[in-house]
């Protein structure tokens, strides 16, 4: 009887560690620890915060424009870079696929070629169809997620082949969602793959609660702008630690598609509607893209020139309603890894 002990005492504790993983169908398929995507943001997806996020356990997903655009990195060395800093852990790759210039797309199809020949696995598919990233990325053993907002996307996106959905709720920041995070997840649960909830996470308790909730993993944008890894300009940082949720405001000028922003004196100056003329483009089925190619560029360069402006008087920033939760600014692996720790906690409770 004695000498059974130790190996009961082994038993369960090979028990409780199984029982606190945070094992998911996300987390099996990319291999990661922690159910946690740091998402793809322009301008604020830099290497050193892609990198720490992989490094800590979860998953960072890079965006390629801000990669080569804003933190002036060449493409294929700047991968290699976010490996490194991820100490061999998986990162991941954001792939804007909306039909735009052939030459946006040709370039676009560039970057994904690159990226698997680099030894990327995991990629993001937004606004288009996934088709064509997802046969190259799955010939290379790659796994592909798709960004929806709503049902019928989900529709468009498994006929595409993708792997899994990223549910992006009426809490995110930039291209917020029109639905709450569980009415999301009851409409996309069905689909039988696969579903991460994107938008206002920003604590613990919300973290632990879309897990419970049925959801794959998480993935979070605006709680890691507010880390120390990330290059976004202090008073960016500083608007997310003293923002509430009555703060976020969706403005169609940026790109015009609603997008959530911080309300600041230059977003009330400019307004949130889009102009008369703009509606109008936006209204034709061959115009609106001549209009949204108008805004992106615009964009890009006042994204970019706002999130370094260390001065903060070009106040023009993105981001969700876990704005409300964020109170400090923090090292990408504390944030890991406190959220992987209260999610343990309650599995083990």
């Amino acid at each position: 009887m004695m000498a059974m002990a130790p190996a009961i005492a082994r038993a369960e504790a090979v028990s409780e560690v199984a029982d606190t993983r945070l094992e998911t169908r996300f987390t099996r398929a990319v291999g990661v620890e922690v159910p946690l995507i740091c998402g793809p943001m322009y301008p604020c997806s830099n290497p050193e915060l892609v990198g720490a996020v992989s490094k800590a356990g979860g998953l960072g997903v890079f965006q390629p424009i801000s990669l080569t655009y804003v933190h002036k990195h060449e493409y294929r060395s700047g991968i290699r870079l976010m490996k490194q800093l991820a100490d061999g852990q998986p990162i991941g790759m954001n792939a804007l696929i909306e039909k735009s210039s052939q030459r946006y797309m040709d370039k676009m199809a560039e970057w994904v070629e690159i990226a698997l020949e680099e030894g990327v696995r995991f990629f993001i598919t937004s606004l288009g169809n996934p088709k064509w990233v997802c046969e190259r990325a799955h010939a290379a053993g790659g796994i592909v997620y798709h960004d929806v907002t709503e049902k019928r996307w989900a529709d468009k996106g498994l006929a595409g082949g993708v792997d899994g959905l990223i549910a992006v709720n009426d809490r995110a920041g930039g291209h917020a969602g029109g639905k709450g995070v569980r009415e999301l997840y009851e409409e996309l649960a069905g689909f039988g793959v696969p579903v991460i909830c994107a938008g206002g996470i920003g604590s613990e308790d919300r973290f632990v609660e879309a897990l419970e909730l049925g959801y794959a993993g998480v993935q979070m944008g605006t709680r890691f702008i507010a880390t120390t890894e990330c290059n976004s300009a202090q008073p960016y940082k500083q608007a997310i630690v003293e923002a509430g949720e009555a703060d976020i405001v969706l403005s169609e000028r940026i790109t015009g598609i609603p997008v959530s922003v911080i309300r600041t004196p230059y977003i009330e100056r400019m307004g949130l509607r889009a102009g008369a003329f703009a509606r109008w483009m936006l209204r034709g089925r061959k115009r609106k893209h001549w209009m949204r190619m108008i805004y992106a560029a615009k964009a890009l360069w006042q994204l970019k020139r706002a999130s370094l402006d260390e001065k903060g008087t070009q106040d023009y920033w993105q981001a969700g309603k876990s704005v409300g939760s964020i109170d400090k600014i923090v090292p990408a692996g504390e944030v890991v890894t406190r959220f992987a720790e209260a999610a343990r906690k309650a599995r083990a409770a």
